[in-house]
């Protein structure tokens, strides 16, 4: 016998052996203990204490009913069960069921059944019990699992969770009760959507208005000068807190008839922009369905405008100035209305003077204001770059500037942008005697100075400090002011921003001039490869540093910048060429023409107005009592 017929009687024999082995042995011979009957829910001898769960989705009149049918029906099915026992019903009326959030008598019910007061839960379906899969799944398993076990049964889906085969059914019909309310959700989201793209918007009931048969909205005489009240008293400097504490001991009244009245309901009034007669739409959004958590719409959806929707209130100029007032409060500023302030002449012509801790200006604001002290003919932005050599005279084309940014930055005059601070190196602050200056950005040129400031000057910043005789770096807040140079420079909030400068001039009219469209970039290391990583970036050292520090892409095949390019860049300001180099012109305060604050006067005339007219309203409600 050859070694394969070997194997193959082997492989019989081991089968044989096998079949006879799963014969199995005489039924007579082995004893069975039967299992403990699983008991019948719908026919049982013992009593079962039951609770039923019921719950509608909105707080609407009409969905009353169905609340009441729920509630209604459960009785009946209960009474008719001579072993059911009803402990409760637990039901939460006007609640998401995609969210155990606010669900009061849900989680109610649930500690019952910790407690071993309920055997059997009764709902109408999985939807009523929980759209979001997690949480159904999860409860159902957490109240089997309990040493006195509860169950679920769903009505409409006959499915009863003390059978063990109901899980793979039951996570069916979660998901499908989750889609369902994703679906709707979406259907409700863009159904909104498209009202607001046709000018429809929604109006909900508001301070100084009410609303006519259309649903328009008309101003309420009585509570408009409530309203006015607080823009004009804001306007004059007063605090959120005491406009609150004035608006209660004139006994004026809420939307709501409270006559308490808190910070928080008048800064939402001030910031309201229906009362200037505009309606804002999207504000808010809610990111995912499940946890109903809304959030500021900061451009990440689309949002609606309408202007002079209905009568205003308040002017749009006192609204945007009142919108201004609030942005520098965050930052210690209260009570004082940010001013945009230009030079109008000298070699500094066209630039802002900065005030870090000031918020409400964007971009365009610097960029109009910038603009205003030209006449159209003068150039306020780079030149086109183009070079013509004369005969006679020294052809640089081609030649290059080094960068000094590739050299060592110990004795360079540089001032490093965060999006919480300025840094100036010790250079720089050594090459102006004055612990004070004022920063002036030219947004078109983009450039940025520093000059001597005085104590007199309302944006004089400190940036230095006296240590041993000596000047020292003093860092500025710029908390305010940053975020907006950031966003017009296009650059990204993680990273900073090192720039190296150049002083010209001498004594009182020296002035530090920084090229901002040449930064050295300093990247976080963990956001160097990241997925959303900046392509247009290069690294300059290796990334084993907390900070990898990166260089625009058109440095990578040159050693500096071209000759001309590197002329045109310190005339952006006007420093070669002119004998007369005057850094002193005072700034002056940007005209915007669009707005036209109400004066001091007007409003304290309004302020004593009003409040005349509510003492004389109470004093008349008092005798009619």
């Amino acid at each position: 016998m050859n070694e394969n017929e070997q194997k193959a009687g082997s492989v019989a024999d081991q089968k044989s052996k096998i079949r006879e082995r799963y014969k199995g042995i005489n039924p007579d011979e082995l004893d069975v203990i039967p299992a403990i009957p699983q008991e019948d829910i719908f026919a049982v001898e013992n009593e079962q204490r039951v609770a039923v769960y019921a719950r509608v989705s909105t707080d609407d009149p009409r969905q009353t009913s169905s609340y009441e049918l729920q509630k209604n029906h459960y009785h009946d099915v209960i009474s008719k069960s001579p072993n059911w026992k009803l402990v409760q019903i637990y039901a939460d009326e006007g609640i998401s069921g995609t969210s155990l959030q606010h669900r009061d008598q849900f989680k109610l019910m649930i500690e019952d059944c910790k407690k071993g007061q309920i055997d059997l839960i009764v709902t109408k379906s999985v939807s009523r019990f929980a759209r979001n899969v997690v949480d159904c799944i999860g409860y159902v398993r957490e109240l089997l699992a309990l040493p006195h076990p509860v169950g679920v049964f769903f009505e409409t889906e006959r499915l009863n969770t003390f059978d063990p085969k109901s899980e793979m059914v039951l996570s069916f019909m979660a998901t499908l009760a989750q889609e369902e309310s994703h679906t709707k959700s979406e259907i409700m989201n863009a159904s909104i959507e498209m009202r607001f793209r046709r000018g429809i918007f929604l109006t909900p009931i508001l301070l100084g208005y009410d609303h006519d048969e259309d649903g328009n909205l008309i101003i309420n005489e009585g509570e408009a000068k409530i309203v006015k009240l607080i823009f004009m008293m804001y306007l004059n400097g007063c605090t959120c807190q005491e406009i609150a504490d004035t608006l209660t001991e004139l006994g004026c009244e809420t939307k709501k008839g409270n006559t308490v009245w808190s910070p928080g309901s008048i800064l939402q009034i001030l910031q309201n922009e229906r009362h200037c007669g505009d309606v804002l739409a999207h504000k808010t959004y809610t990111p995912n369905y499940l946890n109903h958590k809304s959030k500021k719409n900061m451009q990440n959806r689309p949002q609606y405008r309408k202007r002079d929707h209905h009568e205003a209130i308040i002017s749009r100029d006192d609204f945007i100035a009142v919108q201004r007032l609030i942005s520098n409060a965050k930052y210690g500023n209260k009570g004082i209305l940010p001013q945009l302030k230009v030079i109008p002449g000298g070699v500094l012509k066209g630039f802002v003077s900065i005030n870090p801790r000031w918020a409400g200006f964007k971009g365009t604001d610097y960029m109009n204001a910038s603009s205003s002290v030209y006449d159209g003919t003068e150039q306020s932005g780079p030149s086109s770059g183009h070079v013509e050599v004369k005969s006679g005279e020294f052809d640089l084309r081609g030649y290059e500037i080094a960068r000094s940014q590739f050299f060592d930055s110990t004795d360079r005059i540089t001032v490093t942008f965060s999006q919480g601070d300025i840094r100036f190196s010790t250079p720089a602050v050594r090459k102006l005697d004055s612990t004070l200056v004022e920063l002036l950005i030219h947004p078109k040129k983009l450039v940025f100075a520093v000059r001597n400031a005085g104590k007199d000057c309302r944006n004089a910043m400190q940036w230095s400090k006296k240590k041993d005789g000596k000047n020292s770096p003093r860092e500025i807040s710029g908390t305010a002011f940053l975020p907006t140079l950031y966003a017009l420079l296009c650059w990204n909030d993680d990273c900073r921003y090192r720039i190296t400068g150049v002083k010209r001039g001498s004594g009182n009219d020296a002035v530090l001039l920084f090229n901002l469209s040449e930064p050295e970039i300093f990247i976080p290391n963990d956001k160097v490869g990241a997925p959303d990583a900046d392509p247009a970036v290069k690294p300059f050292t290796d990334n084993q540093q907390r900070n990898v520090r990166a260089y625009p892409p058109d440095w990578a095949d040159t050693f500096g910048s071209n000759y001309y390019s590197h002329a045109q860049a310190e005339e952006l300001a006007g420093f070669t060429g002119r004998k007369n180099q005057d850094t002193s012109h005072a700034p002056v305060t940007y005209n915007d023409t669009d707005i036209q604050v109400t004066s001091k006067n007007d409003i304290e005339k309004n302020i004593k107005q009003i409040m005349s007219d509510m003492k004389e309203n109470t004093d008349e409600h008092t005798d009619k009592r």
